[in-house]
């Protein structure tokens, strides 16, 4: 049965008052009407997320489930479970988890394409608030990790010792490598960005500014390196805590529409203020901002929906902000069928009031309640 949606619908060539209609799980048609007093945008992906509601990937499959189920009532219609830097029986547990969920699906929860491996293959040297288990990305630990067929996107330190052919090895399975947690220089990304463009892969960077140093005149960094950049891609923690204003401009004036912005959530999202949990560490949540006790920014308890309003709020269009909570990261996945309200492309809408609230959420024309 067909399902009708009337707003301010955002479509590929800019809001348009009507309808959008779909059925079996696929938008039909959107065609002008009157207008109604809402917004409906496509659903919002979240390609970095380690929890929510309680929940965290490296529970294993409950707490993949719980977190999908939380970043759907605030607008997440796909995202990538996002593992923490743990003991390499742990990491591997915690992607047949996500597996195991992908296979199954999660009523009422966000749409899991994959993973993103975010650790172990990191710098010891810029851990930010992950747990110091960090390891060399050996070809054993990259066969056991591709043999899974899950993970979609893996961080890794450019720097590292058998880095260029780890990073080799995921590009011709078609993960998005995606430069983060480094100490390395300009040159070191450079180079790896170049190998996986050889083979036809895609570039990203791991929560752009954070934990990757700092762009200086003559040592621009692996910063520099992303912002410089042709064809890689970026994802931005816009929770106002953990990038400056400024910051993000410039990355939106370098990147255009390779940027993307995800919630580096953890468990504690949806909790409140107190003491939660990170990858075997206390976290302390207090007024938004979420920190392990030496102060290092542990997370974050962002929801794409509060996101949104923050780039709302600094100035950004509407049209702009949903490019980079679905478009953007839509292309950068790979994910060709959402992302845009667009005759054929899955059902995965959210309808926003006038301030931005979330009303109602699809996920491939189910409502969820």
């Amino acid at each position: 049965m067909a399902v009708k949606i009337g707003g301010q619908i955002l479509t590929p060539r800019g809001l348009l008052s009507g309808q959008v209609t779909f059925e079996g799980g696929r938008i039909q048609h959107v065609v002008p009407g009157p207008a109604v007093d809402r917004f409906v945008l496509p659903g919002f992906i979240d390609s970095h997320v380690h929890g929510g509601g309680g929940g965290d990937t490296m529970d294993g499959p409950a707490g993949v489930r719980t977190l999908a189920q939380f970043h759907a009532q605030h607008g997440t219609t796909t995202l990538l479970p996002t593992t923490m830097t743990a003991p390499w029986p742990e990491v591997m547990n915690a992607l047949r988890g996500v597996a195991e969920v992908r296979a199954f699906g999660v009523p009422g929860g966000a749409d899991i394409p994959g993973a993103h491996l975010e650790g172990p293959f990191i710098s010891p040297r810029r851990l930010g608030a992950q747990p110091p288990h960090a390891l060399l990305p050996q070809s054993q630990r990259i066969g056991d990790v591709l043999a899974l067929e899950v993970v979609r996107v893996v961080t890794l330190a450019p720097e590292l010792e058998g880095a260029p052919k780890a990073a080799e090895a995921f590009a011709g399975m078609n993960v998005r490598v995606s430069l983060g947690h480094t100490a390395g220089r300009c040159e070191d990304a450079q180079q790896l960005m170049q190998r996986v463009r050889a083979l036809g892969g895609v570039v990203g960077g791991t929560h752009l500014f954070n934990a990757m140093g700092g762009l200086a005149g003559r040592e621009p960094g692996v910063v520099g390196a992303l912002l410089a950049s042709a064809h890689a891609y970026a994802e931005l923690i816009l929770d106002l805590h953990h990038v400056h204003e400024t910051s993000f401009r410039a990355a939106l004036a370098a990147l255009g529409n390779r940027l993307t912005l995800v919630t580096d959530a953890i468990r504690a999202a949806g909790l409140g203020d107190g003491i939660s949990e990170l990858g075997g560490q206390e976290v302390q949540v207090r007024n938004g901002r979420a920190q392990l006790s030496d102060g290092t920014l542990a997370g974050s308890v962002l929801t794409l929906d509060v996101a949104l309003r923050n780039a709302l709020s600094l100035g950004l269009s509407l049209e702009e902000t949903s490019a980079l909570l679905s478009a953007n990261p839509a292309r950068y996945l790979g994910l060709s069928d959402r992302g845009r309200i667009e005759s054929g492309c899955r059902a995965d809408l959210v309808v926003l009031d006038t301030d931005y609230a979330v009303q109602e959420v699809w996920i491939k024309g189910s409502r969820v309640a």
